[in-house]
């Protein structure tokens, strides 16, 4: 193989990498970018090599101290959790940068980026799972232990209301209306510890979002602008239709909350087939979760400090929230094999379901379009 043509191969394989691939001078001048690297920083090759590696990172960024720790040591380095935010980005990333040093040009290194993105979010959902079994557990010792004598108080309230003037019918009625809220929040709670087999069938996950849509414009989303973008080709998905249609309410009665006071308040719900998302579990099969469901609005966005642990139980961004309503929508999302996550900055907060299709040979349920 001559020269010319090894280095065409190994240029072919650069480009065939998923991960994006830099290679730059010691002084952050942009030698090579590869397909990955195109599309995660948002330009072409040919603009990547005319700029210089700061021109793509922030001010300070771990990424350029590293380019040179490299060349200096000529040793491998890594930094993790380095976050990747530029002017062409509608978002900033989180990636690990591993660095190399090339043998025969000791003043060039090759970065390459792992986005963390999925891997993150993937982590977060399956702790949530854990927090929720734990959740599952407490509800159930409440629902007995709990919910019986707070029967008998809420009895003896309504006899000392009956027979109470003033100031004391007022404190009586408060007993009975703070206990009726505790025996709420344990039927909230009591939804984690049902563990009857749900009936599931193959479900137009199109036919759920519209009927979802339907009952948010007429109560919870009631005023707000609903814009949808669905890929009319997505196969269905295998699922309790009444348990995904409580999970997508749950979801946009959060938006429409988060938008109460934003102008000109708008929901997007989007469907997509998206081809190449395997997870997998405690070395478990890998399985395919092809279909996206986004759900956006263009609300203030999630505090930063509560976005991870945003589906964990009694995790609320609001006052008076419960913090079960996101947790439970991540149990049936879970039960049905999918994950979920929260992608959120001022302006915009899209929560994005995967699910499994229905498994080849099962009967659909034919559902019309609403």
């Amino acid at each position: 193989m001559t020269i010319s043509a090894q280095a065409d191969l190994h240029g072919q394989i650069l480009h065939a990498l998923p991960q994006p691939v830099l290679v730059c001078a010691r002084d952050g001048a942009i030698i090579f970018a590869n397909y990955a690297a195109e599309t995660f920083f948002q330009a072409s090759a040919s603009i990547l090599t005319r700029h210089k590696l700061a021109d793509f990172l922030a001010v300070g960024s771990p990424v350029l101290g590293l380019v040179e720790a490299v060349t200096e040591r000529q040793a491998p380095m890594s930094e993790y959790r380095v976050l990747v935010d530029t002017a062409r980005m509608a978002h900033e990333r989180s990636a690990d940068v591993y660095a190399s040093p090339l043998p025969d040009r000791p003043d060039h290194v090759t970065l390459i980026f792992q986005e963390r993105t999925m891997a993150d979010k993937i982590d977060r959902q399956m702790g949530s799972r854990g927090a929720v079994r734990s959740v599952t557990g407490l509800a159930a010792m409440l629902a007995h232990e709990i919910k019986n004598p707070l029967s008998g108080i809420r009895g003896a309230a309504q006899l000392l209301e009956q027979g109470a003037d003033g100031d004391d019918r007022v404190l009586a009625r408060l007993i009975r209306d703070e206990t009726d809220r505790i025996v709420g929040l344990v039927d909230r709670m009591e939804a984690f510890g049902d563990d009857r087999p749900a009936d599931r069938k193959p479900v137009n996950i199109h036919v759920v979002l519209d009927r979802v849509n339907l009952l948010a414009a007429n109560g919870v989303a009631k005023g707000v602008a609903f814009v949808h973008d669905y890929d009319p080709s997505l196969p269905p998905v295998m699922g309790d239709r009444d348990q995904l249609i409580q999970a997508f309410l749950n979801l946009i009665k959060n938006s429409a909350e988060a938008i109460d006071k934003t102008l000109n308040p708008e929901i997007r719900i989007t469907t997509a087939f998206r081809p190449g998302m395997w997870i997998g579990e405690g070395g478990a099969q890998k399985v395919s979760l092809p279909l996206e469901i986004m759900i956006e609005d263009n609300g203030p966005g999630v505090p930063a400090d509560i976005l991870p642990y945003l589906f964990d139980p009694f995790i609320s961004t609001k006052l008076t929230g419960s913090g079960l309503g996101l947790a439970l929508v991540a149990k049936i999302i879970g039960d049905h094999g999918g994950v979920i996550d929260c992608e959120s900055r001022p302006g915009r907060t899209a929560f994005r379901i995967l699910l499994p299709v229905a498994r080849s040979g099962e009967t659909s349920d034919h559902e019309d379009r609403d």
